[in-house]
């Protein structure tokens, strides 16, 4: 449901377009910050970063005490259903981002070397190459290498073998 909450669609429609219909035709961060301008792209990666926060609040709220030890794996699940649903919002007939503002709320709120490790990666593949895209698809496969490890070390708790697999995959 977070994922359906659509920013950019939004900041779009106060300000009088659909902005699915503008630039890269994506409902997202980046379209918005190149058709409406910093401060609109600024709230709608703010709101795009919270909401896959929020999911990922939830579900520890939900199942926070009673499921610590698969925890990691709940959280997972919610902010990967948020970001698909960012993606695909079933209200916009499957026309939305990219989510990768929803993906840097993944990982400030899941866990923190996650933030720091993959915008890192991002930032330098982009600020060396001016790509948004390339830097996303570098950080992307960072961000496995990063959770691998993470399952790897204990540091996502004493996971099984089958639940560091369904983590990775």
């Amino acid at each position: 449901a977070c994922g359906n909450f659509q920013t950019a669609y939004l900041m779009g429609k106060l300000n009088g377009i659909d902005i699915r219909e503008h630039g890269s035709g994506n409902a997202g961060t980046t379209n918005t910050l190149r058709v409406l301008g910093r401060k609109a792209g600024v709230i709608v990666f703010i709101g795009d970063v919270l909401k896959c926060a929020v999911a990922i609040w939830i579900s520890r709220l939900i199942f926070g005490e009673s499921r610590a030890d698969i925890i990691y794996i709940l959280t997972l699940y919610a902010a990967l259903g948020t970001i698909l649903g960012h993606n695909y919002p079933a209200f916009l007939e499957f026309r939305g981002g990219k989510g990768m503002a929803c993906t840097a709320g993944l990982m400030l709120f899941y866990h923190p070397w996650l933030l720091l490790i993959c915008v890192s990666t991002f930032l330098i593949i982009f600020l060396i190459t001016h790509y948004v895209s390339l830097g996303s698809v570098v950080m992307y496969g960072v961000f496995v290498v990063v959770m691998a490890v993470l399952c790897f070390t204990g540091t996502l708790g004493a996971l099984t073998g089958v639940q560091i697999a369904e983590v990775l995959i």
